[in-house]
């Protein structure tokens, strides 16, 4: 898989070429990094890439010209799916992630600024994706944020492949708590379930957390989702318990 990255700033994603299991990914070749910064692009001395927008108002716009000057670079070597990651997009979800590290080449265009000129998003982007609801500095944050997702489910890139399957989202539902040494911390034991040794009790609870999770922390995931006959007598099981605690 290859990514395009149309920033102003890429030494920003050096956190992730230069890091844990990213940065093992992009040394191990599951996926290539490229730039374009459109200061390159630029063709006054001093490199300018802001302007004013037309009708005046705070803040600046990305120069439209080294913008879609680093955009035509990036589609050179093959046509991408360009995706802008900017606060009036979609938000991202597992979905998106899924569908994106699915595609063989993905062009990320991070804005800088009050944004982009309408007519460079109407002419040269296919989507817009957003973290969430509230505004940083650039899209750099929110490229990043994309690219380790769709690393963590490339085959190879973690080092237990069973691992993405476990994550959160990864089945619609949240991930349940978790343990480790000691057995007991400050008067609070590890359930006993999970040192009893037996699989299938095991592979019960964890789903029961997850559900039960979801249903405390994201009854939205859970809204649209057919529950199974396991599933929901699973729930009914955690949401009794939940009353007697």
């Amino acid at each position: 898989m290859r990514v395009d990255i149309v920033t102003l700033f890429p030494e920003m994603f050096t956190a992730l070429s230069e890091y844990g299991v990213t940065g093992r990914a992009i040394r191990q070749g599951l996926i290539e990094l490229a730039f374009r910064n459109p200061r390159d692009y630029a063709g006054d001395r001093h490199r300018t890439v802001d302007d004013r927008p037309f009708g005046g108002g705070p803040g600046m716009l990305m120069k439209t010209a080294p913008l879609l000057d680093s955009l035509a670079a990036a589609q050179q070597d093959g046509r991408g799916r360009v995706v802008y990651l900017s606060p009036q997009g979609r938000r991202l979800d597992h979905e998106t992630v899924v569908r994106l590290g699915a595609t063989p080449k993905l062009v990320l265009l991070c804005g800088r600024y009050q944004g982009v000129d309408q007519r460079v998003i109407d002419s040269a982007v296919d989507e817009e994706l957003s973290l969430g609801d509230f505004v940083v500095s650039g899209g750099e944050l929110a490229a990043m944020a994309l690219i380790d997702a769709m690393i963590r489910l490339l085959p190879g890139a973690l080092g237990d492949e069973d691992s993405a399957g476990d994550d959160s989202f990864a089945d619609g539902l949240l991930l349940g708590p978790e343990y480790t040494r000691p057995r007991e911390i400050a008067g609070t034991a590890v359930p006993e379930v999970l040192l009893s040794g037996d699989h299938e009790a095991i592979r019960r609870w964890r789903l029961m957390q997850k559900l039960g999770t979801t249903w405390r922390k994201r009854p939205d995931l859970l809204a649209g989702r057919e529950l199974t006959g396991e599933e929901q007598r699973l729930l009914d099981e955690y949401r009794s318990g939940m009353k007697e605690n």
